[in-house]
């Protein structure tokens, strides 16, 4: 092992011995290769232990909204199929209902447009089409712009866009123009049953296997724009090196460099909040990231307790794939990220 990446089994050892987290797979890439790659602890502690393989397949929860919606948006953009400052409305018409006909494609990447956190699930109902008219139904809690307000919503509505304007639905046109093309291989929606899956627990002791977690994608039928993509570390890291590259990997371009600089710039957003078109940067879902990587970084985290962090200054990234909510849905893999995001920006100094 790499001298110094000693400490990053440790932090992993502390966090699974603690109760935060069952396991972990952690890799990080530096200068266009994986320095380290490393599994950790057990895939699951219910109802039965097994070491956590670096290949297991697991529940990236709101990755799915950086990697698999906004680069579809982003390439449908640069492709000039759709405009990021036109009203949805224009490419959804019927969205304009209940007060939401200025909302702009750009709002719902960067969590500006006024919409709710998440559909109502209070009542028993289920499918797609049902979940997209209840969308049209919702009037925003704010004008367009006013503030941050972190919505699973906005994403199933991308989601939705890039289904009316490729005439793909999202889980097709990723795999034909994102994944297929990258050779993620072991990435997609509602995956085919597999014991390298690792388990999602969903409350009152039940365990998942290659069903999405989140509750309103497995109402929809196991993936939205918001949440229900799978996938292993390897492959993240060949997203994560594309982004480094400019939008290119191994011959295959999926965005050009001027594209991926616009869509990972960071924003001031009301409130203070820092994103960029789909990531994150600097916000109260991942606090001291940026201060541990530097203010020209990105990522995004997930439910689960997923991490992708790209630092392009640098050339670094971080994964940290873990499930965090065994046994009790009590887990919590902040610590083990930021502990790790530290260690990384001790070793640049």
């Amino acid at each position: 092992m790499e001298k110094g990446f000693e400490a990053f089994a440790v932090a992993v050892t502390n966090e699974i011995e603690a109760g935060r987290v069952p396991g972990a797979i952690v890799v990080f890439g530096q200068d266009g290769r994986v320095a380290y790659r490393g599994a950790f602890g057990s895939k699951s502690i219910m109802p039965e232990r097994k070491p956590l393989d670096p290949n297991t397949i697991f529940d990236l929860a709101s990755l799915t909204k950086p990697i698999a919606t906004a680069t579809a948006i982003i390439q449908l953009a640069e492709a000039g199929q759709l405009d990021l400052d036109k009203p949805v409305a224009q490419y959804w018409q019927a969205f304009a209902a209940k007060g939401k006909e200025s909302i702009t494609i750009r709002q719902l990447l960067t969590h500006t447009s006024g919409m709710p956190a998440d559909l109502d699930l209070s009542s028993d109902w289920n499918g797609e089409g049902e979940a997209l008219n209840r969308t049209i139904t919702i009037r925003p809690q704010s004008e367009p712009g006013e503030r941050f307000l972190y919505s699973d919503i906005n994403f199933i509505v991308l989601g939705e866009l890039v289904r009316r304007i490729s005439g793909e639905p999202l889980s097709e046109y990723v795999q034909e123009h994102i994944f297929g093309p990258l050779r993620m291989i072991d990435t997609g929606f509602n995956p085919a049953p597999s014991d390298r899956i690792a388990p999602a627990h969903v409350g009152r002791g039940d365990l998942r296997w290659g069903k999405v977690q989140d509750p309103t994608a497995y109402r929809m039928g196991g993936g939205a724009g918001h949440a229900g993509l799978f996938s292993t570390a390897d492959d993240l890291a060949r997203f994560a090196q594309m982004l480094l590259n400019g939008g290119s990997l191994d011959g295959a371009r999926i965005l050009r460099p001027e594209t991926v600089a616009l869509m990972t710039q960071a924003l001031t957003l009301p409130g203070g909040v820092r994103r960029s078109l789909g990531w994150d940067v600097s916000s109260s879902y991942s606090v001291g990231m940026d201060e541990a990587f530097g203010p020209s970084s990105f990522g995004h985290t997930g439910y689960t307790g997923c991490l992708l962090w790209i630092d392009p200054p640098t050339n670094r990234f971080l994964i940290v794939l873990t499930s965090r909510l065994h046994p009790d849905g009590q887990g919590d893999a902040k610590p083990l990220r930021l502990e790790l995001a530290h260690i990384i920006g001790d070793r640049s100094h």
